[in-house]
């Protein structure tokens, strides 16, 4: 089965805005085929604590020992299962993706996921990885507000000037499916969402999907 809608994985160090950004996002994308709610945003994080996926919880660092295997299954179904080729390199398969696209319902892709790591994913899964970035001081206050302990702040500020995340991100997809944005100025989002969404009719309209 072919997937009718991009998986993006929305990543960065807390703080950075990716709850912000993913719900921005799948509230203004609209497909031109009127599809309602066509990409559906995943909060990892949330979905780890609400289905139980986690093995045990660390308290000293308040976080969760997280069963990537129990997130992986629970995901697997919803992903669309595999890409469409782009029409230029398989143009033959053109009618066949239409048909395939048709009727697949919950297994159409479109998700958003949401989370501070991205290596979790099989590279199959991911169409677009976005990492969002800030500038530490401004991560430290956003952390503080947060009400994050200073062993935590210090943490995720340390690996945002290292820049963790996004050498997870490399190591992990091909340099081609990832993209670095800035979310730090009050704007910032917005027009992040904005870049998003045209590069998602680009990858529909590639695809014969629109």
């Amino acid at each position: 089965m072919v997937r009718s809608y991009p998986n993006i994985v929305i990543t960065g160090t807390p703080g950075t805005g990716k709850s912000t950004t993913s719900s921005l996002l799948c509230s203004l994308y609209a497909p031109s085929d009127g599809t309602p709610a066509a990409l559906r945003q995943i909060d990892v994080s949330a979905l780890v604590k609400s289905e139980g996926f986690y093995t045990h919880y660390d308290q000293e660092w308040d976080t969760y020992e997280v069963n990537e295997d129990a997130v992986l299954d629970h995901l697997e179904p919803l992903t669309g299962n595999r890409a469409p080729e782009p029409l230029n390199e398989a143009e033959e398969q053109q009618q066949q993706q239409q048909e395939d696209v048709e009727g697949e319902g919950e297994a159409r892709g479109g998700l958003v996921l949401d989370w501070h790591t991205c290596d979790l994913y099989p590279e199959r899964w991911v169409d677009l990885v976005v990492v969002l970035r800030c500038d530490h001081a401004v991560l430290w206050q956003r952390l503080e507000k947060r009400g994050y302990t200073l062993k935590k702040i210090q943490e995720n500020n340390e690996a945002e000037i290292m820049g963790v995340v996004l050498d997870d991100a490399r190591s992990s997809y091909p340099a081609e499916a990832i993209v670095e944005l800035r979310s730090q100025e009050s704007g910032d989002v917005e027009d992040n969402v904005e870049r998003i969404i045209q590069w998602i009719h680009a990858w529909r309209k590639d695809r014969g999907l629109e």
